[in-house]
């Protein structure tokens, strides 16, 4: 069995009220002297109160590049990574070298070495740690990351694994760029990173005492929409990544989530109404919305995840781990309570992880 022992999320100190930083990525998205009143009503609708930036605002007019904007994603990145990482797994009770594995997922960035290379050594890890660094899930890599940490641990009794994310989306903001989409990210997405440590139950005689932990992971299921690839993801270009957000999106969930969602959890012999903890990842009012729809939910079913929606803006795959912090903490929920993490990225794909406390 899966437990998940940890899970801290860091983020960056440059935080801002949204009114704040309406005006300043107008600046950097619009013509001078444009119309702004789209701006406005999106950051004015977005669900968000705060965010956090990787840099001061200010900064952000000065990056003239893809490449001054990645190296200022690994260095502030990294910085959050080992704040992420070594904070969550000290909540654990344990040491970097105590890892067995570390899957590290970031889409608003790349490097080679690549992130875990770099914090390996940093940290104090094993040599012989094994590394899976992912790039390309987006938002869905939270859910998906734990799900194949899960698959992972099954085949390693008494191991343990982090999943660290890493996600400084505001150094993807096109200059320029007075595309609906663009605008909606500036309004919606904002900068951290969260690491989980999971581990799996010793067998056999004499095996020691297991730590103090959260819920259990059931059952995973994934799931490819065909067709839909064109929905969500980044044109990559001379200027870095260029947001891609369908507004089809919210009408393709309300369509076909809810019978992933029923079919995987009717295979466990439940239904929506026994799951006490959603942790869904908060897309933007209108898919928590279709969400609610499409499972038929009550109204404060998704609380948690709008709760974290206005507190950090939408922190990509880093989000349902910022939700899950929340049930393990301040919410944690009553024993036997089952909880379902669901995301959704680029693909367009879904991801379900069954949890239990």
């Amino acid at each position: 069995m899966t437990t998940v022992a940890a899970v801290h999320t860091a983020l960056p100190p440059h935080r801002y009220p949204q009114d704040r930083l309406t005006e300043p990525i107008g600046d950097l998205c619009l013509a001078p002297g444009a119309d702004r009143a789209v701006l406005r009503r999106l950051h004015t609708s977005a669900g968000v109160r705060t965010r956090h930036l990787a840099l001061p605002i200010e900064r952000y007019a000065a990056l003239r590049d893809f490449r001054e904007s990645n190296e200022a994603w690994l260095t502030a990145g990294l910085d959050l990574a080992e704040r992420a990482l070594t904070t969550a797994l000290a909540q654990a009770g344990l040491t970097p070298a105590d890892v067995d594995l570390l899957v590290c997922a970031s889409i608003t960035g790349v490097a080679a070495p690549s992130l875990d290379a770099r914090l390996a050594g940093r940290t104090g890890m094993r040599p012989d740690v094994k590394r899976l660094p992912v790039f390309g899930l987006g938002c869905v890599a939270g859910a998906a990351g734990l799900a194949r940490v899960h698959d992972y641990l099954r085949g390693h009794p008494g191991g343990t694994a982090v999943l660290l994310t890493v996600e400084l989306c505001s150094l993807t903001l096109q200059k320029g760029d007075d595309s609906r989409a663009n605008l909606v990210a500036g309004a919606l997405f904002g900068d951290g990173a969260a690491a989980l440590v999971a581990r799996a139950a010793r067998t056999g005689t004499g095996a020691g005492p297991e730590p103090a932990a959260g819920p259990a992971v059931v059952a995973t299921r994934s799931h490819l929409h065909p067709g839909t690839e064109h929905l969500l993801g980044w044109e990559v270009g001379a200027g870095g990544f260029r947001v891609v957000i369908d507004p089809a999106v919210p009408a393709l969930v309300r369509r076909e989530l809810g019978v992933q969602v029923r079919g995987f959890l009717a295979g466990h012999g439940l239904d929506t109404g026994d799951i006490g903890a959603w942790v869904c990842h908060p897309g933007g009012p209108k898919v928590l919305e279709a969400v609610t729809d499409a499972l038929a939910l009550p109204d404060d079913a998704l609380t948690p995840s709008r709760r974290s929606l206005a507190a950090v803006g939408n922190l990509s795959s880093a989000s349902v781990l910022h939700i899950l912090q929340g049930f393990t903490e301040a919410h944690r929920p009553a024993p036997g309570t089952w909880g379902l993490v669901l995301a959704m990225g680029p693909g367009f794909c879904t991801e379900l992880v069954l949890l239990r406390w």
